[in-house]
C-alpha cells in the first residue's frame, strides 16, 4: 500500500510499458516516424493512447473532439477505438504535420470517422456550437496551444453532454506548474490558470494523472 503516487525510474517505466502496453502495428509506425521530425516532443507518449482508448471504449463515445493533432498519433488511437460510425471531429492549422496523419488514418482504415478541420479551434469549436451541437459530443482530447487551454475548456465543455469525458494533456509541464520561483513563462502561467480553473469548476468531476506530461480527466455532471 501507499499514500503517495509511485515515482516512474526507467527500469519501472520500462516494466509498465512491457506489461500494459497493446500498440497496434500502425501507431508504432506513426510514432516511429513522428520521432524523426522536428518537434516530436509534441506527440503523446504511446501509454497515454492507450488509456484514451481505454476511456473511449467504456464510455460507448461515438461523437469526439480533438483539439490539436500534430501528426496524428492520438486521433487514430482514438478512432480505431471508435464503432463504424463513430466519428471525430480533428481541429489544426498546418497542413504539412497533418498530411502525415492523413495517410496513417487511410491506411488503418479509419478516414472516413476523421474530420479534419484545418482552421484555428475555437472558430471550428464556435461553428459547431452555432450548428446547434451544444451538448452532442461524448469526449474531447486537448493538446494543442497553451494559451487557448481556458478557452478550449470552456467551449468543449458547452459541446459535451452530460456524463461526456474531456482530457487535456500536459497539464504537469515536465514539473514546471510546481515551481513558480523558477518557471514562469507564459505557457507555464497559462497551465497553472488552466489547472486553478478546472479544480475549483464544480461543472465537472476531474482527476489529474500523472500519466505521459501529466492528464487531466474530467466528467461533465449533469
Amino acid at each position: 500500500m501507499s499514500q503517495s503516487t509511485l515515482s516512474l525510474t526507467p527500469p519501472l517505466h520500462r516494466y509498465l510499458l512491457e506489461h500494459s502496453l497493446r500498440e497496434p502495428a500502425i501507431l508504432a509506425r506513426l510514432r516511429a516516424v513522428t520521432a524523426g521530425l522536428p518537434m516530436a516532443n509534441m506527440q503523446i507518449a504511446p501509454e497515454q493512447g492507450q488509456f484514451l482508448q481505454l476511456l473511449v471504449r467504456i464510455l460507448g463515445a461515438r461523437r469526439c473532439l480533438e483539439i490539436g493533432t500534430f501528426t496524428g498519433y492520438s486521433s487514430l488511437a482514438v478512432a480505431l477505438a471508435l464503432p463504424g460510425d463513430g466519428r471525430l471531429i480533428a481541429c489544426d492549422v498546418s497542413a504539412e504535420w497533418t498530411q502525415i496523419a492523413r495517410q496513417f488514418w487511410r491506411e488503418a482504415g479509419v478516414d472516413g470517422r476523421i474530420d479534419l478541420r484545418l482552421q484555428p479551434a475555437l472558430r471550428t469549436l464556435d461553428e459547431l456550437l452555432l450548428e446547434g451541437q451544444a451538448s452532442a459530443f461524448d469526449f474531447a482530447f486537448i493538446d494543442a496551444d497553451k494559451a487557448n487551454y481556458c478557452a478550449y475548456y470552456e467551449k468543449v465543455l458547452d459541446l459535451l453532454r452530460p456524463g461526456g469525458l474531456i482530457c487535456v494533456d500536459n497539464v504537469l509541464w515536465g514539473g514546471a506548474v510546481a515551481d513558480p520561483l523558477i518557471n514562469n513563462d507564459a505557457n507555464t502561467q497559462a497551465l497553472r490558470a488552466f489547472n486553478e480553473l478546472v479544480h475549483r469548476d464544480e461543472r465537472v468531476d476531474l482527476s489529474l494523472l500523472p500519466i505521459g506530461d501529466g492528464l487531466t480527466v474530467m466528467r461533465k455532471r449533469g
